[in-house]
């Protein structure tokens, strides 16, 4: 099984640039997308014939903004929008799939760089993201989450650690919210089979910083521990362009 993860930052600019394309060539069992930036509505009958696969998509109730599209091969056995929670699911980021006896969450996490106010909202999205993945899992069901993180959780996974301890993304209180999920019976599929290896999946499109190798390492794989024996490998494809992040991908047994 195949699942890719890519943040497109505003699908229509992908279609036009045929960005996606690279990601359709790889014929995955599932491409998740996050900030997707429309409704399915306001593709263009140019832009929808370069949609490859069956999708789901869930788009913000604010135009323009965040939005999350999942893309199968299989019609998913069960699918779900959202979390179940008004104040989060207003804003698109959560689509769940269940295939093969496996949960996938596509989630495109809230940013806090826009003040402190939605710092706390991002934490409280982390808190009933957690709560409802501790009651699947009570339950015995295996789960993968995926998607935009918006949080680089260790030093290692980000060019200047020390300069950013005071910047969303980077916020000790956001990096402990990334733990308290490996606590909970979550791995970090990339970093476990990778532990000394450096790559990004972020860069800032201001400073020029992928050309100078300044990015993050903001999308991720977290796995239920009863799924480790089944991962093969997590790739990041950071050689794709197209956004200011780069696709990445998991191959399970």
């Amino acid at each position: 099984m195949k699942i890719i993860t890519w943040n497109v930052n505003g699908i229509r600019a992908s279609l036009n640039k045929n960005a996606l394309n690279w990601a359709f060539m790889q014929k995955p069992d599932l491409l998740c997308l996050q900030e997707v930036k429309a409704r399915a509505d306001q593709l263009n009958e140019e832009q929808r014939a370069l949609l490859k696969l069956p999708y789901t998509w869930n788009a913000a109730v604010r135009p323009g903004y965040s939005g999350v599209t999942t893309f199968y091969k299989k019609q998913p056995d069960e699918i779900v929008i959202g979390m179940g929670k008004d104040s989060f699911d207003v804003e698109g980021r959560v689509i769940q799939t269940v295939e093969a006896g496996i949960r996938l969450f596509n989630i495109y996490f809230p940013s806090g760089t826009r003040g402190h106010e939605r710092v706390g909202y991002k934490l409280a999205f982390y808190a009933h993201l957690l709560e409802l993945c501790d009651e699947l899992h009570r339950k015995g069901e295996s789960i993968i989450i995926t998607g935009d993180f918006n949080t680089a959780h260790m030093p290692i996974d980000l060019k200047n650690p020390k300069q950013n301890q005071k910047t969303s993304g980077f916020m000790p209180e956001e990096r402990a919210w990334v733990q308290k999920f490996l606590d909970h019976g979550f791995v970090d599929a990339y970093r476990h089979l990778y532990p000394e290896k450096v790559q990004y999946t972020w860069w800032s499109q201001v400073t020029n910083a992928r050309e100078r190798g300044i990015g993050w390492r903001l999308d991720y794989f977290l796995v239920s521990k009863n799924l480790l024996p089944r991962v093969k490998d997590v790739i990041i494809h950071d050689q794709v362009t197209g956004s200011d992040h780069c696709p990445a991908e998991l191959v399970l047994k």
